[in-house]
């Protein structure tokens, strides 16, 4: 049956779509696109580290500058539709060098950077494309189907990823995120929407997201908190594979269904959300996403024992974290868009992104950093330990007694 909202709003339906078949490519890339360096130029643990790196430096280059430049130039849809073209583009010249036997490592890394500053484009032009498309009372619903489709692409895209760069190779498998951003940019040309005006350069503008921000108690709250939770998150991660691979002796399929467990989790959680708000409001609804996010990942250094609890440790682990990070992400997104203005939407998002995703990096390598020094167990009690103060930050804030959506601050 399809749902209300996208048999109602037409615009939003196509938005949802072209996201929908996006979101699926992009997960056949973030297989395809390492194995392209792995299997195809037999790079190492270094080069794998600057891959990585060339796509997430863009966050902390451009985003504050990229999110001006949206907001002061407007016509949000069309600059998505070219991010989306580039990026389909981009990616298309790794299979057409590979078959012409010119691929280089040099080539994967400018590709990545690129990506990653056309995909900040993108980022921070949706919001104000998203709330010129979807009424407000409509935001909770609307978040679950596009983080419904995340969680859909998580549980199925990697596994097509994988089938696909058996088949065709990773270069050619590539092709498939190329195809889907042609897809996403068709149907935003399809997409009718009527933007905010725009407003003329002034001084103080580049930092406007960031000051609306820190003055916004529950934007500044949200933020402090998942920064804190990233921050450590990140360290977990860069450690979790290597843990339960050497010192549980988890086979590599076992930790596949594992893993796998954390997107069944994602796409229940993307439909517990709309009831949660209902039941127990925005905010309290945000703050026990923070906590299922969170806590369950204790259960990884505490695992021990027959190896049968160890794998259902394991796996309630990465399911409740996966149904808890939805939680939090559609009730946060939904507070952004009901609470920033439309003329500082774009710079807010620039802002956000900087902190938030800037912390991922530094996250990883203090994770990497204690534990070689501390050792995996104790490492990973003290980062997860970490994690959970991101929920407490959230105590003392008006986060918690916020039921409703708020009114847009000014």
């Amino acid at each position: 049956m399809i749902p209300k909202l996208l048999r109602e709003l037409p615009n939003f339906r196509r938005y949802w779509t072209g996201q929908t078949v996006s979101l699926f490519g992009d997960q056949v890339s973030l297989i395809a696109v390492p194995l392209v360096a792995v299997l195809a130029l037999h790079a190492g643990p270094a080069e794998m580290g600057y891959l990585t790196a060339s796509i997430l430096a863009p966050n902390l280059l451009f985003a504050l500058h990229l999110g001006a430049w949206i907001d002061r130039r407007g016509r949000r849809r069309q600059a998505m539709i070219a991010a989306d073209i580039g990026r389909g583009l981009l990616l298309a010249t790794i299979p057409a060098a590979y078959a012409l036997g010119v691929l280089t490592f040099a080539q994967l890394l400018i590709v990545g950077f690129l990506i990653g500053t056309l995909s900040v484009v993108f980022a921070v032009a949706q919001p104000t494309l998203f709330t010129a498309i979807v009424p407000r009372e409509h935001f909770v619903e609307a978040n679950q189907l596009l983080h419904g489709s995340r969680a859909f692409s998580y549980v199925s895209g990697l596994s097509v990823g994988g089938i696909l760069v058996q088949l065709l190779t990773a270069p050619l498998a590539v092709l498939a995120d190329a195809l889907s951003y042609g897809v996403s940019a068709l149907y935003l040309r399809r997409v009718e929407a009527v933007e905010p005006p725009t407003e003329p350069p002034a001084p103080g503008q580049l930092v406007a997201g960031a000051r609306f921000i820190a003055r916004t108690p529950v934007l500044w709250a949200g933020l402090v908190s998942v920064a804190t939770i990233n921050l450590f998150n990140f360290g977990f991660q860069a450690l979790f594979v290597l843990y339960v691979t050497r010192e549980l002796e988890v086979t590599p399929a076992a930790l596949g269904i594992v893993m796998g467990s954390a997107a069944v989790g994602g796409l229940l959680g993307s439909f517990a959300t709309g009831p949660a708000v209902k039941r127990l409001g925005l905010g309290p609804t945000l703050v026990l996403g923070t906590f299922l996010f969170t806590a369950p990942l204790l259960l990884v250094p505490l695992a021990g024992g027959p190896h049968l609890l160890v794998l259902a440790l394991l796996f309630l682990s990465e399911f409740l974290s996966g149904f808890g990070v939805m939680l939090l992400d559609i009730a946060a997104g939904t507070i952004h868009q009901a609470i920033v203005p439309d003329r500082l939407r774009s710079r807010v998002a620039g802002a956000h992104m900087l902190v938030n995703n800037g912390v991922r990096p530094i996250g990883s390598l203090l994770g990497g950093a204690l534990g070689a020094v501390l050792g995996l167990r104790p490492t990973l009690w003290l980062v997860t330990a970490g994690a959970l103060l991101g929920v407490l930050l959230l105590l003392p804030s008006p986060v918690p007694r916020l039921r409703e959506l708020p009114e847009t601050a000014e």
